[in-house]
């Protein structure tokens, strides 16, 4: 299937890592040029190495804090011409209400839900000047599927997952399509170390991280690029009359009975 991407450019934050590398390794083999953010630069001069090992399109890095408003406007100046944004930046702190001081809910929420939000205003603008353009929001399943031991990343992402739809009904009338992703458990490296260190303090061995991994649908995880394919079709023409709307990629775990 021709997604007819290529040539297109690509702004994908968080990118040096997970879902937001494979989401960039996926572009960059559709033929696609594209911008890195990352807080990191020595990890997104590793991101990419690997993706020019893969294909032969344009890379800048761009290693920036996102949860401050002056990095936001200075990526979109530098960003103002790209086809399709890519949000996918920061993970939110997990913890009851009672666990989490309102100084590191707010810092959290920074970075996630007001980075979205900014960068989203800012490239917008843009789009909706040119009247083209595609916003993928990243976001998580803890939006529908509510956790009480992850309360201000439920909170959070059900926000998100608002705005995308919101903003979805709006951008039409400019020629602009906003859609969302939610995963659910993916393998991630940052699954994976979290993990690591749980099975290490209650098992006593690191390695037998996956008995942590409550009956996962299909009996696996997802992987990385499972989640960045279904970012690749919604960015694309193929998708073309698909906007306010939110795809859950968690192998059916949000619908389930089951806890």
């Amino acid at each position: 299937m021709d997604l007819n991407l290529k040539g297109k450019t690509v702004l994908i934050t968080g990118a040096s890592r997970g879902i937001g590398l494979a989401v960039a390794k996926g572009f960059a083999l559709e033929g696609c040029n594209l911008h890195l953010v990352s807080r990191t630069l020595v990890d997104l001069e590793k991101a990419r190495k690997e993706i020019q090992a893969i294909a032969k399109v344009e890379i800048h890095c761009h290693a920036m804090d996102l949860s401050v408003s002056e990095n936001i406007n200075l990526l979109a100046e530098r960003c103002a011409s790209v086809d399709i944004l890519v949000n996918n930046a920061g993970g939110i702190t997990s913890g009851t209400l009672l666990d989490i001081p309102e100084s590191r809910w707010r810092e959290t929420w920074e970075l996630k839900v007001f980075g979205y939000i900014n960068l989203t205003r800012a490239i917008y603008r843009h789009m909706s000047e040119r009247r083209s353009g595609v916003i993928v929001n990243v976001i998580g399943v803890a939006g529908e599927r509510l956790r009480q031991d992850y309360i201000a990343g439920s909170t959070g992402n059900a926000a998100l997952m608002a705005f995308t739809r919101n903003l979805g009904g709006q951008s039409v009338d400019y020629r602009v399509r906003v859609v969302g992703v939610n995963p659910g458990q993916i393998e991630t490296d940052r699954l994976r170390e979290r993990l690591e260190k749980r099975a290490l303090a209650e098992l006593g061995n690191k390695n037998r991280w996956l008995e942590l991994v409550n009956d996962p649908p299909l009996g696996r995880l997802a992987q990385p690029e499972e989640v960045a394919d279904s970012v690749l079709y919604l960015a694309s023409d193929r998708a073309s009359y698909i906007s306010g709307t939110i795809l859950t990629v968690d192998g059916g775990r949000a619908v389930r009975n089951a806890t």
